[in-house]
Protein backbone atom coordinates (compact mmCIF):
# COMPACT_ATOMS: atom_id res chain seq x y z
CA UNK A 1 0.00 0.00 0.00
CA UNK A 2 1.01 3.72 -0.43
CA UNK A 3 1.55 6.24 1.88
CA UNK A 4 1.10 9.61 1.35
CA UNK A 5 4.92 10.27 0.93
CA UNK A 6 5.18 7.76 -1.54
CA UNK A 7 5.51 10.21 -4.35
CA UNK A 8 8.25 12.38 -2.74
CA UNK A 9 11.72 11.66 -3.23
CA UNK A 10 13.21 10.16 0.04
CA UNK A 11 10.20 10.00 1.78
CA UNK A 12 8.98 6.92 1.20
CA UNK A 13 10.45 5.43 4.04
CA UNK A 14 8.40 7.29 7.19
CA UNK A 15 5.72 4.90 7.60
CA UNK A 16 6.97 3.83 11.00
CA UNK A 17 8.06 8.12 12.17
CA UNK A 18 5.35 9.79 14.44
CA UNK A 19 3.38 12.97 13.13
CA UNK A 20 5.30 15.35 14.33
CA UNK A 21 8.80 13.66 12.73
CA UNK A 22 6.51 13.07 9.26
CA UNK A 23 6.07 16.92 9.45
CA UNK A 24 9.89 17.57 10.05
CA UNK A 25 11.27 15.79 7.49
CA UNK A 26 8.67 16.97 5.06
CA UNK A 27 9.58 20.49 5.79
CA UNK A 28 13.66 19.48 5.21
CA UNK A 29 12.18 17.62 1.89
CA UNK A 30 10.93 21.65 0.98
CA UNK A 31 14.02 23.32 2.10
CA UNK A 32 15.91 20.83 -0.19
CA UNK A 33 13.07 20.82 -3.03
CA UNK A 34 13.57 24.68 -3.73
CA UNK A 35 16.90 24.30 -5.35
CA UNK A 36 16.04 21.75 -7.73
CA UNK A 37 13.36 19.16 -8.73
CA UNK A 38 14.21 15.66 -7.53
CA UNK A 39 11.33 14.18 -8.52
CA UNK A 40 11.88 14.27 -12.18
CA UNK A 41 8.36 15.48 -13.01
CA UNK A 42 9.20 19.62 -13.87
CA UNK A 43 7.64 22.09 -12.84
CA UNK A 44 5.82 20.28 -10.20
CA UNK A 45 5.71 21.81 -6.65
CA UNK A 46 6.04 20.16 -3.57
CA UNK A 47 2.40 21.01 -3.10
CA UNK A 48 1.39 19.50 -6.12
CA UNK A 49 3.47 15.86 -5.44
CA UNK A 50 1.87 15.62 -2.36
CA UNK A 51 -1.37 16.73 -3.37
CA UNK A 52 -0.18 13.82 -6.30
CA UNK A 53 0.63 11.64 -3.49
CA UNK A 54 -2.40 12.16 -1.62
CA UNK A 55 -5.31 11.12 -4.76
CA UNK A 56 -2.70 8.05 -5.21
CA UNK A 57 -3.45 7.16 -1.30
CA UNK A 58 -7.03 7.64 -1.84
CA UNK A 59 -7.40 5.57 -4.61
CA UNK A 60 -5.01 2.48 -2.64
CA UNK A 61 -7.34 2.95 0.25
CA UNK A 62 -10.55 2.34 -2.16
CA UNK A 63 -8.33 -0.80 -3.62
CA UNK A 64 -7.84 -2.15 -0.21
CA UNK A 65 -11.23 -1.25 1.28
CA UNK A 66 -12.91 -2.96 -2.17
CA UNK A 67 -10.45 -6.14 -1.60
CA UNK A 68 -11.59 -6.06 1.91
CA UNK A 69 -15.54 -6.25 1.51
CA UNK A 70 -15.01 -8.90 -1.53
CA UNK A 71 -12.72 -11.15 0.62
CA UNK A 72 -15.84 -10.80 3.49
CA UNK A 73 -18.50 -11.58 0.68
CA UNK A 74 -16.50 -14.59 -0.37
CA UNK A 75 -16.03 -16.03 2.98
CA UNK A 76 -12.07 -15.65 2.50
CA UNK A 77 -10.80 -13.05 5.47
CA UNK A 78 -10.54 -14.41 8.57
CA UNK A 79 -10.96 -11.49 10.97
CA UNK A 80 -13.81 -9.33 10.21
CA UNK A 81 -12.38 -6.53 11.66
CA UNK A 82 -10.14 -5.76 9.22
CA UNK A 83 -13.37 -4.38 6.78
CA UNK A 84 -14.12 -1.74 9.66
CA UNK A 85 -10.04 -0.82 9.68
CA UNK A 86 -9.77 -0.70 5.80
CA UNK A 87 -12.86 1.47 5.84
CA UNK A 88 -12.18 3.91 8.08
CA UNK A 89 -7.96 4.23 6.58
CA UNK A 90 -10.18 5.16 3.24
CA UNK A 91 -12.53 7.66 5.71
CA UNK A 92 -9.82 9.42 6.50
CA UNK A 93 -7.74 9.46 3.46
CA UNK A 94 -10.36 11.22 1.59
CA UNK A 95 -11.15 13.59 4.63
CA UNK A 96 -7.86 14.75 4.31
CA UNK A 97 -7.63 15.25 0.80
CA UNK A 98 -10.79 16.97 0.93
CA UNK A 99 -9.28 19.52 3.94
CA UNK A 100 -5.88 19.91 1.65
CA UNK A 101 -8.09 20.65 -1.31
CA UNK A 102 -10.32 23.38 1.10
CA UNK A 103 -7.36 25.16 2.50
CA UNK A 104 -5.06 25.33 -0.98
CA UNK A 105 -9.03 26.77 -2.52
CA UNK A 106 -8.73 29.07 0.45
CA UNK A 107 -4.77 30.17 -0.42
CA UNK A 108 -5.45 30.52 -3.93
CA UNK A 109 -8.56 32.84 -3.22
CA UNK A 110 -6.84 35.28 -0.54
CA UNK A 111 -4.05 35.16 -3.83
CA UNK A 112 -6.19 36.47 -5.83
CA UNK A 113 -7.84 39.05 -3.90
CA UNK A 114 -4.31 41.10 -2.88
CA UNK A 115 -3.94 43.86 -4.14
CA UNK A 116 -0.79 44.67 -6.13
Amino acid sequence: MSTVYDGIAGLGSLSGLSAVQRMDALARAQQGADGAEESGKAGESVFGQIFSSMIQNVKDTDAEFTQTQYLLATGQLDNPAQVGIAAYKNEIAVSLLVQMRNKALDAYNELKNMSV
